[in-house]
């Protein structure tokens, strides 16, 4: 496909022949943002760049990760030669001088009791990966494994056997409901036609956690995906629109609007009015993705990381601001319906009247699980029916 070459400073990708031969000049497959280009443009180099480097966790999960590969902060290129074999996407990413490589993937069983151990070793054994042949990255700042299901059980992935399931531990303190309120809100999205991956509480020797099937899996191996901060070019917290203002609703409707299908700015649509209902006030753009096919195709990916969190919040602010809003509280069906209008889509007021009147009905439908916020149901009720009834969300 193709090389990354240079330094940790300095690096950039340039398309193989074969890859273009293969997907077409100028091809998107691996990015909106970093087309298969004989002639790559100088002043993309940067957001190149940055392309890859958000494949990398993030926080804790990053520093262990460089101390379990000897790793020195900042040498990306080192870092995805010793993890990239297994990323978010499709792709892999290996070091050709590495007489190792290539690596021949595997299968390490491992049972529950010790997959308990890894959970709770982030230090040693970050995204459960495996000391030496673990070959696995994922982006984000919560602790987790990253595993996979077989028929006989679960098994760590060794030299880059693709995960298919994310793992997320229960949390102490005021953030133990969380895997619960997510497990809800993933139930509800699935309710409404915005996912189709299955969540669910399992535990492991006694340890409870969110078992995720990882979306950019599929019975044929890796689907690629990249994320909306890659896509727009967003390094670091510039997913937060605050953060620099890099990234908004409109710039992410923007793209779906030039790649995509017209009902997968619809569907966007839906996923916003969404957030603002459950009171997922994270939904920022490495929550956002895209879904490449071979063929070229774009797609918006289905609804992940839906976490009802207004309760736990401590200053209310949604990673994008709806009509210029960042207060949750003060969002009203109005202001959905102006954001969503200026996007282009006509019919914004019913499209979001419907999928409102939807919502109260799956939330009606389903039931929290016991360790979820204990006021859950009423409260994302409250959101909702305060937004029909023409209010903000909170009722004012």
């Amino acid at each position: 496909m193709g090389e990354l070459s240079g330094d940790a400073r300095a690096f950039d990708f340039t398309p193989s022949k074969a890859g273009m031969a293969k997907f077409g000049v100028n091809s998107g497959v691996i990015s909106v943002a970093m087309p298969l280009s004989p002639k790559q443009r100088r002043d993309f180099a940067r957001r190149r760049q940055n392309w890859f480097e958000e494949l990398l966790p993030e926080g804790n999960q990053y520093d262990y990760m460089l101390a379990q590969g000897g790793i020195r902060q900042g040498d990306t290129l080192a870092f995805l030669a010793r993890y990239g074999r297994d990323v978010a996407g499709a792709l892999q990413i290996w070091n050709p001088e590495d007489p190792t490589e290539p690596h021949t993937p595997s299968l390490r069983p491992v049972g529950l009791s010790e997959i308990r151990a890894l959970l709770e070793d982030p230090i040693g054994a970050p995204l459960a990966n495996d000391g030496l042949a673990g070959k696995s990255s994922l982006g984000g700042v919560q602790p987790k494994a990253v595993l996979v299901r077989t028929r006989e059980g679960w098994a760590q992935g060794l030299g880059g056997y693709p995960t298919t399931h994310i793992v997320k531990p229960q949390l102490g303190g005021n953030r133990a409901t969380v895997i619960f309120d997510e497990e809800y809100g993933a139930r509800v999205a699935r309710r409404l036609g915005l996912a189709d991956f299955g969540v669910e509480i399992e535990y492991f020797d006694g340890l409870a956690a969110l078992v995720i099937e990882r979306f950019d899996r599929g019975e044929e191996g890796r689907v690629h995906q990249e994320d909306l901060s890659q896509a727009l070019g967003a390094k670091g917290n510039q997913k937060y629109q605050t953060i620099g203002g890099v990234v908004s609703l409109r710039r992410v409707a923007e793209t779906l609007d030039r790649y995509a299908a017209k009902e997968d700015l619809k569907r966007f649509a839906r996923m916003v009015v969404l957030a603002v209902g459950l009171g997922n006030l994270d939904m920022h753009t490495k929550n956002i993705g895209l879904l490449h096919s071979a063929a070229g195709e774009v797609t918006l990916a289905p609804a992940y990381d839906v976490v009802p969190q207004a309760h736990l919040s401590l200053d209310g602010e949604l990673a994008l601001a709806v009509n210029r809003k960042y207060r949750h509280v003060d969002v009203t069906v109005q202001d959905l319906v102006t954001e969503i209008s200026g996007w282009g889509l006509s019919n914004a007021e019913h499209l979001v009247n419907k999928f409102l009147a939807d919502m109260q009905s799956a939330l009606e439908a389903e039931e929290p699980m016991a360790g979820a916020f204990v006021d859950l149901k009423a409260q994302t009720l409250g959101f909702v029916a305060n937004l029909r009834a023409g209010l903000t969300v909170a009722g004012k």
